[in-house]
C-alpha cells in the first residue's frame, strides 16, 4: 500500500470513528457535509489537474499505489474528501465546545482585510501561478464572506483553521519529503515564493485556508437548508 494511501488512513480514522458518539453527533450532520466535500472537491480537482499538467507539482511514483485518473493519482482525488472531512470534523468539536458561542464573535472585518491583503500578494505574484492564483481564489472567498455573506461562524471556522494547520501541516510536512528520501508531492520553485515550513511552501497554509473555508461555508449553507444543528 502506498505511503500517501496510508496517510489518508490516519487522517480519516480518528474523526470516522467519533463520528457516532452522542455529543458532537458529527455523523448526525453528513447529508450536509458531503454535498459540500462533493462541490468543493469538483473545484479543487479541476484546478489540480491543470497544474499537474502544467508542472506546477506533481507526484513520486515510488509512494503511490499506480493508479491514475486524469494525470491525478487516485490517492491525491482522496485528499479532497478525507482532510475535508477530517478538518470540519475540527470545526464540529470547536463548536461544540464553545457553548456560550463566546468565539463565535464577529470577524467579518478580519475576513475582508485578509482579502484584500491576499489579493494584493496575488497581484505581487501574478508570473507564479501557485502563488496567484491560490492567494486569489483565497481572497475573493474571504472577501465574499466579510463583505456579501457576512456569516455569524466566522470565529469558529478562524479557531478550527488555527487548530486544524497542526495535522495538515504534518500531513503535508510527510507529503513534501519531511520524512522520506524523496517527496510524494514535489513542488516546481519557479511557480510559488520559494519559502518553506518544514518542507512545506508557505502558500499551503492558504490553500488549507481556502479548502477549509469552502467546505464550512457549503456545510453551514446545507445545514441551514435542512434545519440541522449541533447538540
Amino acid at each position: 500500500m502506498s505511503l500517501y494511501l496510508w496517510l489518508h488512513i490516519a487522517t480519516v480514522s480518528f474523526p470516522l470513528l467519533r463520528s457516532f458518539e452522542p455529543r458532537i453527533a458529527y455523523a448526525s450532520r453528513w447529508r450536509a457535509l458531503f454535498p459540500g466535500i462533493l462541490l468543493t472537491a469538483a473545484f479543487f480537482i479541476v484546478w489540480d489537474v491543470i497544474f499537474t499538467k502544467d508542472g506546477v507539482w506533481g507526484f513520486n511514483p515510488d509512494y503511490l499505489t499506480g493508479l491514475f485518473l486524469f494525470h491525478l493519482p487516485i490517492e491525491e482525488w482522496l485528499f479532497f474528501f478525507t482532510v475535508p472531512f477530517a478538518s470540519v470534523f475540527i470545526y464540529d468539536c470547536v463548536v461544540y465546545f464553545d457553548k456560550g458561542n463566546k468565539l463565535n464573535i464577529k470577524l467579518n472585518w478580519l475576513a475582508t482585510l485578509l482579502g484584500v491583503f491576499l489579493i494584493i500578494l496575488a497581484a505581487l505574484n501574478i508570473h507564479r501561478d501557485y502563488t496567484f492564483y491560490n492567494f486569489l481564489f483565497a481572497g475573493l472567498l474571504l472577501l465574499a464572506q466579510g463583505l456579501l455573506l457576512k456569516s455569524a461562524y466566522l470565529g469558529h471556522f478562524f479557531v478550527a483553521y488555527l487548530i486544524h494547520l497542526i495535522p495538515f501541516l504534518l500531513v503535508n510536512g510527510i507529503l513534501t519529503g519531511g520524512v522520506t528520501e524523496a517527496p510524494v508531492v514535489w513542488y516546481n520553485n519557479a511557480e510559488n515564493v520559494g519559502i518553506r515550513i518544514w518542507t512545506i511552501p508557505v502558500e499551503d497554509t492558504v490553500y488549507a485556508l481556502l479548502l477549509l473555508l469552502m467546505n464550512i461555508t457549503y456545510y453551514e449553507f446545507f445545514k441551514s437548508r435542512f434545519g440541522l444543528k449541533h447538540n
